[in-house]
């Protein structure tokens, strides 16, 4: 039986079922026919349930020795990978109980332009800048990378740059227009965030992506990138533009924290925190609170105030372009984009949201 069902399910043709009902994820593990995600809900696929000698051969079918070894040692595995004529993916290889499991997520070949999903038009204005630190935020899955690799593409359709990405794994592929890309990839290219971004300053940049500012030595370096003349675009995994500044803050020691304060207060553009959520009727749609660094933003980081950003992000919202996680619940609430427990649920501040809401009804 088991042979009949490798022979049956191909890693290839499952992967091309992600492509076909546009969804964004493949999940295969021990014991379950495989899942795909659609508007963030898992759905199984009607097929048979893989055990986890079938995961295993198709699991190796895609990744070489050396990846192999890397698995076997450490029981994890992040790579990405093209397959021609279905699409290119990131991947994720994990131990289970059951035995190895695998979580594939969809990356477009085609990069969109910033106008597609939406986007703030002050996100081109931002690009232009020729040096600051731009960040973009949210939980995995939130669209992160693709916001991000808009950006750069609006970059380099515009602008005769030299643009050097750091990530773990690449996930969007740049084709050189107007820019120059040198994308690299951490554990295959580099050792490590923090030593490619020490190097990427003797490297002749303008722009430097850093795929994740996981650790100090990452953020300290981003930062002083950021005040020396090159616009540094990163992620973290936080949910609003305020947890987003102080956990830059919180990562380094309290003798460190009041120069961070003035290096975060002078190099900070911009921080845009995403989330996505299933819209009404089908699809998903996207939140992005955006905070811009104005004199009285960069006031209240540099005198340790942050508790009164949000305070500020409310005000003169026409003048300044920027806007809360509620203001655009709100406006999804109001266009019947999405349900009043999908805006709750997704909500930072649920309390202020069901007062608007109490409010509006």
């Amino acid at each position: 039986m088991s042979q009949e069902i490798s022979k049956s399910i191909d890693i290839k043709k499952l992967l091309k079922s992600v492509l076909h009902f546009e969804s964004s994820d493949l999940h295969l593990v021990p014991g379950s026919e495989p899942q795909i995600r659609i508007d963030k809900a898992l759905k199984p696929l009607n097929l048979p349930i893989l055990n986890a000698k079938e995961i295993e051969e198709m699991a190796y079918a895609l990744i070489e020795d050396k990846q192999k070894k890397i698995f076997e040692e450490n029981n994890e595995l992040d790579f990405s990978f093209e397959l021609e004529g279905i699409g290119r993916f990131r991947a994720n290889y994990y131990r289970t109980i059951g035995g190895i499991a695998c979580a594939f997520r969809m990356i477009p070949i085609d990069i969109p332009p910033l106008e597609k999903f939406n986007n703030n038009p002050i996100f081109k204005e931002l690009v232009k800048r020729e040096k600051g630190l731009i960040l973009v935020t949210g939980p995995t899955g939130s669209g992160k990378s693709t916001t991000l690799a808009s950006m750069l593409h609006e970059i380099n359709m515009t602008a005769n740059k030299h643009v050097i990405t750091i990530e773990d794994p690449v996930e969007f592929v740049h084709t050189n227009i107007k820019s120059l890309f040198s994308q690299r990839e951490v554990g295959a290219d580099t050792n490590s965030f923090s030593t490619a971004l020490k190097f990427a300053l003797r490297q002749d940049p303008d722009v430097i992506l850093v795929g994740e500012m996981r650790d100090k030595e990452t953020i300290s370096a981003a930062l002083t990138a950021a005040e020396t003349g090159h616009i540094v675009f990163g992620t973290l995994h936080t949910n609003s533009a305020p947890s987003t500044i102080n956990r830059i803050i919180d990562v380094f020691d309290a003798g460190e924290q009041a120069q961070v304060r003035a290096q975060l207060a002078s190099s900070l553009i911009s921080v845009i925190s995403q989330s996505l959520m299933p819209r009404i009727g089908g699809g998903i749609v996207a939140t992005q609170e955006v905070l811009i660094a104005n004199p009285a933003i960069q006031n209240l980081i540099r005198e340790d105030k942050v508790h009164q950003i949000y305070s500020q992000m409310q005000l003169n919202q026409n003048e300044t372009h920027m806007t809360t996680q509620t203001d655009q619940l709100v406006t999804l609430l109001r266009k019947r984009a999405i349900s009043k427990e999908t805006a709750i649920t997704a909500s930072n501040r649920p309390e202020e949201l069901i007062k608007i809401i109490h409010n509006l009804s």
